[in-house]
């Protein structure tokens, strides 16, 4: 079993794009400590990921990794591209450049809940052919925005062929399962209390987070 962690930004939140967004994002010395800390690990038990696109991913994550000869995947939104405070097209060249790989996060940062016609296939078909066009990779995995889902948006999923499916369900994942849960990292964590939950192993709250994730899968 793997424990998944996620990063939305490092550093400062100067401006936040929706009503919390600055909850999500971890001190860069938290973030450099916890990278020392997963470097350490046993391998293959902590794997990493970064939603949103955020600049800090190709400022500070991207050079913290490849120090530590870690890699990660990385789920930028294909509306943000020519966003400034966004990665661009050749932030992600250079990130499949130092090893990392690239996902979709879908084109505008919305729960992928009860999606249908047009608003669907933007989300899923037309991000990821953005993506790729940008990447210059064909993209096999997605990440689900603010972590909504449901029957729905997962056969929506398997029908466009997403090999992988990440969520923010909180508990570990067989690194072989279509749907794969992560910890997202958010302000409040720091280094030790992440690798405090990494080393204990699942609790009794982590097996409610499978029970939820299962009605999630068929509402």
């Amino acid at each position: 079993m793997n424990i998944h962690l996620c990063f939305h930004g490092i550093g400062r939140c100067e401006k936040e794009r929706e009503p919390g967004e600055a909850r999500y994002w971890v001190s860069e010395y938290v973030f450099l400590t916890l990278m020392d800390a997963v470097a350490t690990a046993a391998s293959g038990v902590v794997r990493l990921s970064f939603d949103d696109g955020n600049r800090s991913d190709a400022d500070i994550a991207v050079p913290a990794l490849r120090e530590r000869r870690l890699t990660a995947t990385f789920f930028p939104l294909a509306g943000r591209l020519c966003d400034r405070a966004s990665l661009s097209a050749a932030d992600l060249h250079d990130l499949r450049a130092a090893g990392m790989k690239i996902g979709s996060h879908g084109w505008s940062h919305v729960p992928w809940r009860g999606l249908t016609g047009p608003d669907a296939m933007r989300e899923f078909v037309d991000a990821r052919l953005a993506l790729e066009e940008a990447s210059g990779e064909r993209i096999s995995e997605a990440a689900l925005p603010l972590g909504r889902y449901d029957r729905g948006a997962l056969g929506w999923l398997r029908g466009t062929g997403y090999r992988t499916v990440y969520t923010s369900d909180r508990y570990p994942s067989r690194p072989t399962s279509w749907l794969q849960a992560r910890y997202s990292v958010n302000s409040e964590d720091t280094a030790g209390s992440v690798m405090r939950m990494v080393r204990r192993g699942p609790r009794l709250t982590e097996a409610r987070n499978v029970i939820a994730s299962g009605v999630k899968r068929i509402r």
